[in-house]
C-alpha cells in the first residue's frame, strides 16, 4: 500500500521514521512519499520536502514566512491527489496537518490517520471539531488522551503505548557505557556525579532557561560537575555565551547516555520531562516566560490543564516540581534541586511517582501497534492482503 506521511519538526521525523519500519515489517509492499526528514529518508521512499523547511516558530517568523507556508501546503495538496496513496498519516504538527487534513476529507476519499495527536487537550480544544470532521482514526501516545477524546468528546481513539517509552527501554537494555568510560570519552571528572542541565532544543528555550539553571546548580558544582546536553542543531559557540567562564561542561548527541550517568537534572518542558523520569533521573522542571505574571493568570483562567510536564499530566498528580512564570527564580530552582540529592526523602518520593508513570505508560511497542492497527484497517477498507 501507498503511504503518504507528514511532519514538521525533529521529534516527528523520528517517531515516523520508526512507524514507517513497522509498516514495512506488516506491509511487504509499502510504499513511502513524505514531507519529514533524514531519519525517514534513511528507512525510504520519497521526500517531497525538508521538515527544516516548513517548520517557523512565533508569531513574528510565521508571519516573515508567509507565503513560503502556503507554497508548502499548496504544493503538498496537489501532490497528495496526485499521488493518490492509501492513507494520508500526520504526526502532530497540527497548524499545517490539520489544513491539510481539512482539504483531503473535502475534497478526496483518501484516509486520514493521526499519529501523535496535537495537544488540544491544553489549548485550542475548539480543534476537536476539525479532528471529528477530517480524522478517520486518530493514534494515541499518551494514556490520559483516551478519557479526553472517548469520555469527554465521544471520539473513539487507539491508545497505543508511547514510544519514548520504548526508546528509552531500547537503549537502556543494549547501554553498556561505564560511568568512568563516558567521563573519559567526553573529559569530564569521574570522580564528581553528573547534574544534567536539559535547555531545551531551540535557542530561545536555551537563551530563556539555561543561564537560571547553571546559576542554580552552581552552588552544588563543588560536589558535582554540571553538564549540559547540547541540542544537535545549536552550535557549540551559541552555548559558549552562557558556558564561558563557569565549570559547565557539555556533550552533543548524547542525551540518553548523559541521563544514564546523571543523579539528577533540570529540564525545560517537553518529551525531556517524560525521558527522564524514565531513566529514574530525579528532575526540576524549570521554564522561563514572557512577562511571567500575565502568563501565570493564563495558566490559572484559559490553559486547559494544571501540569505542563508529561510526568505529572501522565501520573495526573505532582510528581515533578515546576517552576514556571512567576515561580521560574534561580532561588527556587536551587532548592527544589537540594531537595533531590542522593540521600534527600524528597528523592525516593518522585522516584516513587515515576514507577506510577512507567505503569500508566504500559509495555506496547507504539509504532508496532500502530502499524498492525493500521495496515489491519486499511486491508478491511480495501480488500488488499498486506
Amino acid at each position: 500500500m501507498k503511504y503518504y506521511i507528514i511532519v514538521g519538526e525533529a521529534s516527528g521525523d523520528l517517531h515516523a521514521s520508526r512507524l514507517m519500519q513497522s509498516l514495512r515489517n506488516v506491509d511487504g509492499k509499502a510504499e513511502f512519499r513524505f514531507f519529514g526528514g533524514d531519519m525517514m529518508s534513511a528507512v525510504g521512499g520519497t521526500r517531497v520536502k525538508h521538515y527544516r523547511e516548513l517548520a517557523y516558530m512565533g508569531f513574528v517568523p510565521v508571519l516573515l514566512h508567509l507565503r513560503t507556508i502556503f507554497s508548502n501546503m499548496a504544493l503538498c495538496k496537489r501532490d497528495i491527489v496526485a499521488w493518490q496513496p492509501d492513507v494520508l498519516i500526520l504526526v502532530d504538527y497540527p497548524g499545517f496537518n490539520l489544513s491539510i487534513a481539512k482539504f483531503v476529507h473535502a475534497n478526496t476519499s483518501i484516509p486520514v490517520y493521526y499519529y501523535i495527536s496535537p495537544k488540544i487537550w491544553a489549548w485550542k480544544e475548539y480543534r476537536i471539531k476539525n479532528i471529528r470532521r477530517d480524522v478517520s482514526e486518530m493514534f494515541s501516545i499518551l494514556p490520559f488522551e483516551v478519557q479526553f477524546y472517548e469520555g469527554k468528546h465521544h471520539f473513539p481513539i487507539h491508545y497505543v503505548g508511547n514510544p519514548t517509552a520504548d526508546e528509552v527501554t531500547g537503549f537502556l537494555s543494549s547501554y553498556t557505557e561505564s560511568f568512568d568510560y563516558f567521563c573519559r570519552k567526553n573529559e569530564l571528572s569521574a570522580d564528581k556525579p553528573v547534574i544534567a542541565l536539559l535547555a531545551g532544543s531551540r535557542r530561545q528555550e536555551i537563551k530563556d532557561n539555561l543561564p537560571a539553571m547553571i546559576e542554580a546548580a552552581s552552588r552544588y558544582a563543588d560536589k558535582y560537575q554540571l553538564v549540559v546536553a547540547g541540542a544537535p542543531s545549536i552550535p557549540h559557540d551559541y552555548y559558549e555565551k552562557f558556558i564561558a567562564g563557569s565549570k559547565v561542561k557539555i556533550v552533543y548527541g548524547q542525551t540518553y547516555p548523559l541521563l544514564a550517568h546523571s543523579c539528577a537534572a533540570l529540564v525545560t518542558s517537553g518529551t525531556a520531562t517524560l525521558e527522564t523520569a524514565l531513566f529514574g533521573v530525579p528532575q526540576v522542571v524549570c521554564y522561563e516566560t514572557p512577562i511571567p505574571k500575565v502568563i501565570a493568570f493564563l495558566r490559572k483562567h484559559l490553559i486547559k490543564v494544571r501540569y505542563i510536564s508529561l510526568v505529572n499530566l501522565i501520573a495526573d498528580k505532582s510528581v515533578v516540581t515546576e517552576l514556571v512564570a512567576d515561580t521560574f527564580s534561580v532561588e527556587n530552582i536551587a532548592r527544589e534541586l537540594g531537595r533531590l540529592l542522593p540521600g534527600e526523602p524528597a528523592r525516593t518520593a518522585m522516584l516513587d511517582g515515576y514507577a506510577e508513570v512507567k505503569k500508566r505508560l504500559g509495555k506496547e511497542n507504539a509504532p508496532d501497534n500502530a502499524a498492525n492497527i493500521m495496515v489491519k484497517l486499511l486491508s478491511g477498507k480495501s480488500g488488499q492482503q498486506a
